[in-house]
């Protein structure tokens, strides 16, 4: 496995989940990768796991609500490697799981900036660096809750379509410069979903059971391949596109309506406070 040897990778939330699996797998295929992640610890021990899977990592601290420190990031790969050829748009903070009614302003504003403005941010930077190179590979992420309108992600749904909106739009206009930008819309046993898991067990064992395949989706076993696909010259007639990586959920979708939808009218504070 050898179809990344020569490529400088960005990858946002690299540190753990999803980002993590794509990392590793970028490596297995011969890759330079920026890791980029906010959390230290998680960043330094996944790109320091990388020289050792056949690649070679360089962690960068990252924030990707702040634009500057996108910017550092990209700017990184490229003095550091010597050009940026894949960017993959991974990280992605989720608000506390509450209804529309129920979302802040400021739920809205961080998952925005870190969902949708760092994607916008990402593909900026990379965009005259890419073009300079005479192409590249920018992967963003989807996601089936902005289909089924899930109940409790209100805020990280907008910033989705934001995404898929963006993803086409980039798809289009940068073909002619041979940057290829596609979606991926993944289900699988994210960071996020842990998370879910631990605060509500149950959803452990009830997810799984409504996806056709039978099982979560690993992530450096079956979204990671997928990348390395379309950060690869086998995609490069692929672009604007989104693909699901989710065991066929996409077709039956995902209901998320709670059984009994009124344990939310007798939460403190009352909508959107």
């Amino acid at each position: 496995m050898s179809r990344l040897d020569g490529k400088v990778a960005v990858v946002t939330g690299a540190g753990m989940g999803i980002g993590r699996g794509i990392a590793r797998r970028f490596a297995r295929e011969g890759a330079k990768i920026v890791v980029a992640e906010f959390d230290t610890d998680a960043g330094k021990r996944v790109a320091d796991d990388l020289s050792e899977l056949g690649g070679e990592g360089l962690f960068v601290q990252t924030d990707v609500s702040q634009k500057a420190d996108v910017e550092r990031a990209i700017s990184t790969a490229q003095e550091s490697f010597g050009g940026v050829h894949i960017l993959v748009n991974n990280a992605i903070s989720l608000t506390p799981d509450v209804p529309l009614e129920y979302k802040t302003d400021e739920m809205l504003e961080r998952t925005l900036k870190v969902g949708l403005w760092s994607v916008w941010w990402g593909m900026q930077t990379a965009f005259p660096i890419m073009k300079a190179q005479g192409g590249g590979r920018i992967i963003n992420f989807y996601s089936i809750d902005a289909d089924n309108g899930n109940w409790v992600h209100g805020d990280y749904n907008t910033a989705k379509g934001g995404v898929a909106a963006l993803t086409r739009t980039a798809g289009f206009q940068w073909a002619r410069h041979n940057i290829c930008v596609n979606a991926i819309a993944p289900i699988a046993a994210s960071a996020a979903f842990e998370q879910m898991v631990a605060d509500n067990p149950a959803l452990g064992e009830a997810i799984p059971m409504m996806i056709p395949m039978g099982r979560m989706g690993d992530p450096e076993g079956d979204i990671a391949p997928v990348a390395a696909f379309l950060a690869s010259e086998d995609a490069r007639y692929i672009t604007g596109a989104t693909i699901p990586v989710d065991g066929g959920l996409h077709v039956p979708r995902l209901n998320t309506r709670p059984p009994d939808p009124s344990v939310f009218d007798s939460m403190s504070g009352g909508p959107g406070q």
